[in-house]
């Protein structure tokens, strides 16, 4: 019973992070229809600089504000710069953002090499916390999920609530008509690209916190981003938290009981929910 409690509160968890993640990376495609494969590259720049903010200053709240704003400064020039010039060319948007994923990879190996960096959380932040059954569990990790749910109320209240978030949500359904409105389509595409940007850049932070910033972190959550999207519905907020919760339950769960099949339960629910649904589970069709 520990066991399956303690699997089902990392499930949980590491499901939080998975949202941050890939609210970024499902908010962009929403959108603007990019398939944005130099997201795990983002993920890892907020990580490290938001390192160098602590590592200067000291505090860890300003380390969150530093990876958000620096991964969002090099979102925004990606799109300004590259990706533009390419809208409405997917294909190419994707070999592109290959490209620069690798291209990131290999400046940041040369800059900070290949050893693990670990942030020291804030002291309100540290310790463990008693829980019936399970013990002591990291206070850390259950801010995380607190986290997880503010941010899923924010973005809610952004894309139901206010001006922009109706922008947003009009852009997803028809960009032509939505630029015939004198909307200025090119300035809405930098503030979402900018806002994805920034989420993963804050999820950066807030993973290698929880967990640690090493070469290679950025392919696993593309990866993560990826199925998380794919199996809550491209474009969908609420279908991301819940494809999330399903891969990080299923990851957590199948390492306990499963650990040899545990790397391809994902991808099962994966499949299975794409034979179901082939947009997923709160997509819509294209």
């Amino acid at each position: 019973m520990k066991l399956f409690l303690l699997a089902m509160m990392n499930g949980i968890t590491l499901a939080a992070l998975y949202f941050i993640v890939a609210s970024g990376f499902t908010l962009i495609f929403g959108m603007m229809r990019v398939v944005n494969l130099a997201h795990g590259s983002l993920y890892l720049i907020g990580a490290y600089i938001g390192y160098d903010v602590a590592t200067m200053t000291g505090y860890w709240f300003l380390a969150l504000f530093g990876g958000a704003i620096g991964a969002a400064l090099v979102g925004v020039a990606m799109h300004f710069f590259i990706l533009d010039r390419y809208q409405g060319q997917d294909l190419r948007q994707a070999l592109v953002t290959i490209g620069l994923s690798i291209i990131a990879a290999d400046l940041l190996l040369a800059r900070y090499g290949g050893l693990s960096y670990q942030f020291e959380v804030p002291e309100l932040l540290y310790g463990g916390l008693p829980l019936p059954i399970v013990g002591g569990y990291p206070i850390f990790r259950l801010a995380l999920i607190g986290f997880a749910i503010a941010l899923y109320v924010g973005l809610w209240l952004l894309m139901q609530r206010t001006r922009f978030g109706i922008i947003i949500r009009a852009g997803v359904d028809d960009r032509q008509m939505l630029g015939a409105l004198g909307i200025n389509l090119t300035r809405v595409s930098l503030l979402v690209f900018g806002l994805g940007s920034a989420l993963v850049g804050l999820a950066g932070v807030v993973g290698s916190s929880a967990l640690s910033i090493a070469p290679g972190e950025d392919a696993r959550y593309l990866l993560s981003s990826l199925v998380v999207v794919i199996v809550g519905g491209m474009g969908s907020i609420p279908g991301a938290a819940i494809g999330a919760l399903l891969v990080g339950l299923a990851e957590q769960v199948g390492l306990a009981y499963f650990p040899t099949y545990s790397v391809v339960i994902s991808f099962v629910i994966m499949v299975a929910v794409l034979a179901w649904r082939p947009y997923g589970l709160l997509g819509r069709p294209a």
